[in-house]
């Protein structure tokens, strides 16, 4: 595309195959031209289609359609890279205060399975993509999405450039946006609201509003299939349409050992998603849940064998009073396991410090390094912000993760205590289950009494693999050298 300044402010630009782009002194318009299916006139026969708008604070605007609730929204703009799992996506409270842009093209395809839902509602203020499927084809959904996001009051726009708005906010940075349907916006007036936008104290929001408990399964026939996948019954299926619930199928399950059968396990929600609660209690674990504000000493009073710190929105240094009773739990020598928000508050509660990354890391495909063991798992993470590794006391805890792409902290094991805590999501949901295994390291944690990896071992066997990866870049810097000399290199 020409600079700005040589394009007149009345030519279209054609960018792509469905896009074109229009600069003017204002901001610039993206309009999606793909026309619809012949397929999709005839599923939104008789309804009306009505423009949406999506203006972001650097003045771009996306011009689609609206789908789900008619609402305007101001909202944080993030990106999510899962090919599927939108279900997960919707209900996970770590998305409160932002609004969803799904990068792959189709969503809706598969419907709504409650049985899928990470919460008892959708949190995200909204929801963006290139193209919303108005008739899911699934035998287990038990809703279409477009009438689940008008249930709840959260609008949708589709038609745009998903694409293009990605690469705009890795480019730029997350960005605050605004989605009307009102064709007369005035766009001098929004930018400033955009710019002034926050969104708040989520984590109140997202919390559960009192204590309850989880109990663990008794049998692991409970958690259904050990192998397999979901098989359609025809037959049943009537059955469960006729209202029979208890004819659905189950999910197959990766829990192969009620290990933590008989354990009492706290866990402090402070946007929890269901699958924690679940991955623990498929262990045979007994969870009691406590709101975000609880106090350090209500936890304690339940004697717990172990502790939870959950996932949650927002920025996690605004969280101050959460991080005081943090730093009570780390005093009380139990052991805790902590998953995303709860690993960033406690390292604040020990010390260190979070800042916000540029886009942050939302999706199902991103590579997390164990540094005891130089392996690689692909994983599962929803966050904006990340732990700043070098403001981490060294006599506090080590890194035990980091993040292959970016090379961002990915997790800690905290010296002379029995505590690990990680950025990304071991529970998944959506997402692949590599790292599940960290639930049954905190279980055999709280079994044995002390860190099954201390963080001396982590230390210890981080240095000796940098070690072993310099010695390899040496000798290929070496062999590299040679070559250019015209000496001969012995390959074997």
């Amino acid at each position: 595309m020409p600079p700005a300044q040589n394009v007149p402010r009345s030519i279209m630009i054609d960018i792509g195959r469905n896009t074109c782009v229009r600069e003017s002194p204002a901001h610039v318009f993206l309009v999606c031209k793909e026309k619809q299916s012949a397929r999709q006139k005839e599923i939104l026969e008789g309804e009306t289609s009505m423009k949406a708008y999506l203006i972001l604070e650097d003045g771009t605007v996306f011009v689609g359609e609206h789908f789900g609730a008619v609402r305007e929204v101001i909202s944080e703009i993030v990106f999510n890279t899962s090919m599927a799992g939108y279900p997960e996506v919707l209900t996970d409270p770590s998305y409160a205060g932002q609004a969803v842009c799904m990068t792959y093209p189709l969503i809706g395809n598969y419907g709504i399975c409650t049985e899928d839902l990470e919460s008892a509602r959708p949190w995200p203020d909204a929801l963006i993509v290139r193209q919303a499927c108005q008739s899911p084809s699934n035998f287990r959904s038990d809703e279409a999405l477009n009438s689940f996001l008008m249930r709840y009051g959260v609008p949708g726009i589709q038609g745009i450039d998903t694409r293009a708005l990605t690469k705009l906010l890795r480019s730029k940075g997350t960005m605050n946006g605004m989605i009307t349907t009102d064709e007369n916006y005035d766009i001098e007036k929004i930018l400033p609201r955009l710019a002034a936008y926050s969104c708040g104290p989520v984590v109140e929001r997202v919390t559960c509003p009192e204590v309850y408990t989880v109990r663990g399964v008794t049998d692991l026939a409970e958690n259904g299939p050990l192998t397999g996948h979901a098989m359609f019954d025809e037959e049943k299926y009537e059955q469960y349409l006729e209202g029979n619930r208890s004819l659905k199928e189950k999910k197959p399950a990766l829990v192969r050992e009620l290990n933590g059968k008989g354990l009492k396990i706290a866990l402090l929600d402070v946007g929890a998603k269901k699958n924690i609660i679940q991955s623990l209690t498929a262990r045979g674990c007994d969870v009691t849940v406590f709101p975000a504000l609880s106090r350090a000493e209500d936890i304690l009073a339940i004697h717990p064998d172990g502790i939870m710190l959950s996932n949650g929105p927002g920025d996690p240094a605004t969280c101050t009073s959460i991080i005081g009773e943090i730093r009570k739990l780390y005093a009380s020598d139990i052991p805790i396991f902590a998953i995303c928000l709860g690993h960033q508050l406690l390292a604040l509660a020990t010390g260190a410090k979070t800042y916000k990354l540029r886009y942050g890391h939302r999706g199902g495909n991103h590579p997390v390094k164990d540094l005891a063991t130089g392996r690689v798992y692909i994983s599962s993470q929803n966050h904006g912000y990340a732990v700043d590794e070098h403001t981490v006391d060294p006599r506090v805890a080590v890194p035990s993760f980091v993040n292959v792409n970016d090379g961002t902290n990915e997790g800690l094991t905290y010296r002379g205590k029995n505590i690990f805590t990680v950025q990304f999501h071991p529970e998944a949901c959506p997402g692949p289950q590599d790292t599940g295994f960290l639930f049954d390291r905190f279980i055999s944690n709280i079994r044995t009494g002390h860190s099954t990896v201390p963080a001396e071992e982590v230390e210890e066997n981080a240095k000796r693999l940098a070690a072993l990866h310099e010695e390899a870049k040496g000798s290929e810097r070496t062999r590299r050298a040679m070559e250019k000399a015209g000496l001969e290199v012995d390959n074997a």
